[in-house]
């Protein structure tokens, strides 16, 4: 019986091909009973969706959100439905280069129904992507993205009844989707939003909130202000005494987390205190890292540019790239399109297989299996190249 590392990987990859084209020639009708499954998976999970720029609103002097409906001119007739706390990957070209990020939904379940998304990007300070959104979406413009995707949602077979939300700035979206799904009928559990904001002036979607909470007993919102003192509003940040007082006593409820990089590394300390079962803790994605080197168990000595030989299907191209981006970063700065979803190590995708070198992968980001570890398969958006590299990835 022949060893599995003897497979030719390679080999694989034009079947996969094949096969992607077969399915996507299929016509999008009824067929028989027998084939129905063929055309509810197309229109759940669409490979692209091609959509259009319908409003634009200003929620803040960084933050905005879109707007977006289906585009019939370019192929996307309705919107695939999603769950409450799902994302949707974005597709972009900028400067020549192939870019996607993921952004949370911040509209509802049922908004999709109805052939609407909204999605809330804030403008990140040396972000290619959200620069780039902010300056260049406006009503009309044609954008693509991704079916709905994520783990980030309400699971009754695992989380709890009650949950309590922990939200900093514009880690709201997700949770602003889920109260309104429970507004509307479409989930059924206990929200307590714990939201963290800078100032008053500076809550997202407060309105919006106000509204919900007005409409339903069962989403409760407590603001937290870290540079402000404001009545009726708590002050600091997201402590774990915070979360107790608002947790319901003799059983079980669920933490859900959704922040910048920042709040992680303080709200993952205050949570791991609560003592709760690891199923009872969710995160949203960490986002694309940078700056591998300042974590502490970075290996030292490694080289300030590296060389990856990559295989993409049946084409084998060598590239140059900094060691301090993410083997998909480097990649795409070099015009190779990379599968891509979350960015963030969760999600799987870029799935691709390292056949020679050495990559580091943060902590807070393996989600590899064991299997793909003992075998070398990597996840590029959150593996940084310690040496040059060899490795097959799997096409766009």
């Amino acid at each position: 019986m022949a060893d599995i590392k003897s497979l030719k990987i390679k080999e694989f990859f034009p079947m996969l091909g094949n096969r992607q084209a077969r399915f996507m020639q299929g016509k999008n009708e009824l067929p028989p009973a027998s084939d129905q499954a063929r055309v509810i998976a197309k229109a759940l999970h669409p490979k692209r969706q091609y959509l259009k720029v319908a409003a634009v609103t200003e929620r803040s002097a960084d933050c905005k959100s879109y707007t977006l409906v289906p585009d019939p001119d370019r192929g996307t007739a309705a919107l695939a439905w999603f769950g409450a706390g799902k994302y949707v990957s974005v597709f972009e070209t900028i400067a020549g280069m192939p870019v996607s990020r993921a952004y949370s939904l911040s509209s509802s379940p049922k908004q999709s129904t109805e052939g609407v998304y909204e999605l809330t990007v804030r403008r990140v300070e040396g972000g290619l992507m959200s620069a780039y959104i902010h300056d260049h979406w406006a009503v009309g413009t044609p954008v693509e993205v991704s079916a709905p995707a994520g783990n980030f949602e309400y699971q009754p077979l695992r989380d709890a009844a009650k949950v309590i939300g922990l939200a900093g700035g514009s880690g709201i979206t997700p949770f602003l989707s889920m109260a309104q799904a429970i507004r509307d009928g479409d989930e059924d559990f206990e929200l307590t939003l714990l939201y963290g904001s800078k100032t008053a002036d500076s809550i997202l979607f407060r309105a919006e909130l106000d509204a919900i909470c007005a409409a339903t007993d069962k989403v409760k919102v407590v603001h937290v202000l870290s540079d402000e003192v404001k009545e009726g509003m708590r002050q600091g940040f997201l402590p774990a005494d915070l979360i107790r007082e608002f947790a319901p006593e003799n059983e079980p409820y669920s933490v859900f987390l959704c922040g910048p990089q920042q709040m992680y590394a303080f709200v993952d300390k205050e949570v791991a205190k609560l003592g709760l079962e690891k199923k009872y803790v969710r995160h949203e994605l960490f986002g694309e890292f940078h700056d591998p080197a300042s974590l502490e168990d970075y290996p030292a000595n490694v080289p300030e540019t590296v060389q990856i030989t990559v295989t993409v299907m049946d084409e084998t191209k060598t590239v140059t790239g900094r060691s301090s981006d993410s083997v998909m970063q480097i990649l795409e700065k070099n015009g190779i399109a990379v599968p891509s979803r979350c960015r963030s190590g969760e999600c799987g995708y870029c799935h691709s297989h390292l056949l020679s070198g050495k990559v580091y992968v943060p902590k807070m980001l393996e989600y590899r299996r064991l299997a793909d570890e003992q075998f070398g398969c990597i996840h590029p958006c959150c593996s940084f190249p310690l040496t040059d590299l060899v490795l097959n990835v799997p096409g766009v």
